[in-house]
This record gives structure tokens, sequence and C-alpha cells, in this order.
């Protein structure tokens, strides 16, 4: 990885911003004005794609781009769900660079110029990425001074972080060079929980990475409708779909990975040793119910069939230990502080680096 100063744009690329709506009608207006607001600095139109929403999104959509020739509406009859929804929005997408910007999300003053400006002076950049804050109700102020941009040769950058398990990027902030877009045919349908993570390690291994580094490039909203925290949330379904997107990703692409083999061990024995430690917390503190006790049962199961050698591990002699009801049952302050210590490390070093802090051998 290599530091960069920034540079200034010196023309005006196109940039289309794929907005996929469900029910976030309400969120329309909003998103957009985030979108207009580098309209000075770069040549930018937003294609809405309406996923057949019953609380009269599409018709928002339409009365917006009845006034604004920038917006473009793509309303479906029926719903397709959400891969295919943006799928479709990026196959139409007509700009050099490209955006998927879920609607309830927004995006930082000057995001899309800084991130074009980066594509433009590295055209072996395939996709950029940044810091994404997450919010309730009403965004915070953005940071603004912008720091630097790194540059990581595409396959380093995949290894760093498959070197986790762990995506380090939320969506909203991501700009992908249209050719990159291209050649990777979009969002694969077999991962629905973890499609974005795939195509980011997918891009990894056809162009380099960069990343905006200082501000804050786009704002992810919280609130209780977001689909990760629906149908898709839950550490079983996690662990299970970043596995099964690790595995596709070795399968299909490891022979544009120098160490592939590596790479995948390290992969694996990263994701095993999380499922064995998210099997662990709750006995930490207090003696869960029976149904999350199978829950994390299979966790446990999980670390196993991905990687073997975890089952003859000290993290899984301590599970078999609290699950047999000889470990803690009650609240351990200590573990408590120290969970919260490791989180909030982890946290700054993500948001500084851009990559997910490294996860300890089992």
């Amino acid at each position: 990885m290599r530091k960069v100063t920034p540079r200034a744009l010196t023309d005006r690329p196109r940039v289309t911003v794929v907005i996929p709506c469900y029910n976030y009608g309400h969120f329309l207006a909003e998103c957009l004005e985030t979108v207009f607001a580098d309209a000075d600095q770069v040549d930018v139109d937003a294609l809405i794609v309406d996923d057949a929403s019953p609380d009269g999104s599409a018709e928002v959509a339409r009365r917006i781009a009845a006034k604004d020739p920038r917006v473009t509406v793509i309303a479906h009859e029926t719903n397709k769900r959400h891969i295919a929804t943006y799928n479709e929005g990026l196959a139409a997408a007509e700009g050099e660079f490209v955006v998927l910007l879920s609607a309830d999300d927004l995006l930082a003053k000057g995001s899309l110029a800084r991130s074009a400006a980066l594509l433009r002076a590295h055209p072996e950049v395939g996709l950029v990425y940044g810091f994404s804050r997450r919010f309730f109700g009403t965004p915070p102020p953005p940071r603004a001074t912008l720091r630097s941009w790194s540059i990581w040769d595409g396959p380093e950058w995949v290894a760093r972080v498959t070197r986790t398990a762990t995506n380090p990027i939320y969506t909203p902030e991501v700009m992908m060079r249209a050719s990159t877009m291209r050649d990777l045919v979009g969002y694969d349908a077999r991962l629905p929980h973890a499609a974005d993570y795939h195509l980011w390690l997918r891009a990894g291994t056809r162009a380099a990475i960069g990343r905006v580094n200082g501000v804050d490039q786009a704002f992810y909203r919280v609130h209780g409708a977001n689909m990760h925290t629906g149908e898709y949330s839950g550490d079983v379904l996690d662990v299970e779909q970043r596995h099964l997107t690790l595995r596709i990703l070795f399968e299909e692409d490891g022979d544009r990975l120098p160490g592939a083999e590596r790479m995948r061990d390290d992969a694996y024995r990263a994701l095993a040793r999380e499922a064995l430690i998210l099997a662990c917390r709750p006995y930490e503190r207090g003696r869960p119910g029976a149904a999350e006790a199978e829950q994390l049962a299979r966790l446990a199961e999980l670390a196993g069939e991905i990687w073997p050698a975890s089952q003859d591990s000290a993290l899984r002699r301590t599970y078999e230990r609290y699950a047999s009801g000889r470990g803690p049952v009650v609240p351990v302050p200590v573990t408590a502080l120290r969970d919260r210590a490791v989180l909030h490390l982890g946290w700054r070093r993500w948001r500084h680096s851009g990559i997910s802090p490294a996860v300890r051998s089992l």
C-alpha cells in the first residue's frame, strides 16, 4: 500500500448514481439532494430503480424525475428482490464511474468529486472507497479535511481483507469504474447477504483499490427497517454467507491471486475463530435460553466445518466448557470492558486505515 497526495479534478467526469429503492420513498428527496451536491464538479445523473414498493415510492420517484432531467426512474411491476434490482440499475448506468447508493443513505458533500479525482489520477484503480459514518435520525457534521489517498495493488488488498474474513466497506461510499463493474457483471445472486463483500474482493482480483482518507465520504442510516437488521440478520447467516463468499472467490478467481491457497487458509482460520468467539460470548454474559444456545451450537459447528483444526483449539474447549455449564453464567465486568476496548481499537484502526484489524490465529 502506498499513500499519495490527492489531486483535484481537471475535468467533469460523468458519474451515474444508481439508487435502488424499496419502501424508501420518504428518503428519496434527501438522498438525491446529497447526490447532486457535487454537480458543480462532476456531471452527475441518478437512476432510481423501484422494486415494486407497496408504499408509493415509485410515484415519489416519478414526481422528482418530472422536475429534474438528471433523474431517471425504472419501476418494477413485480418485486425482483435486491440483487436483481442492483444489477439492473448498474447495467443501465451510462457514466464513466458508477455509485450504488441505497435510497435511505446519503453522500457527504464532495465525495463524488474526491472519488472521481482518484480514479482519474490513477487509471489502474477500479474501486474507490472511504469512511462511511453511521447515523440515527440526523447525520452528524462530516469530517471535511482530505488527508491522503491510499492505493493498494488489488491482490494485496484482497490478501489483507481476507486475512480477517471481514468486510471493511459499508457500501454507500464506493465508486467503481464502469468498465470494472461491467467486467464483474454485477452482484452474485448466490450471496444475498454478502454479495457486496464478494464484489469488492473480485474487484481486487482485476484492478488496484483506492481509498480516500481523512474525510467522511457517505452516511449509512440506521433505522428499524435496514435489510441487514431484518431478513438478512443473525450471526449464523452472516458466518455462513461469508464462508460461501470466500469459497466462491477462491474457487472461481483464485487463479488471479498469487498465494491463493495460503490466503484461503488464513481466511478460513480467521472466520472459524470468529465463529467460536461468537459462540462463547453470550455465555460470559449469562445463561442463554434454549433457542439461543442452539444458535451458538451451530456457530461452533460451523467453525469446525470451515476450519477442522479449530475443533482442537483452546477456543473450542472454552465453548464446550461454557455449553456444559462449567463456564460463567453471570455478567463478567472485566470481559465486558475487554470487549469494548477491542471493538473501539478495531474501529479506530478501520476508520484510519480502511482495513479491519487482524484476528489472532487459533
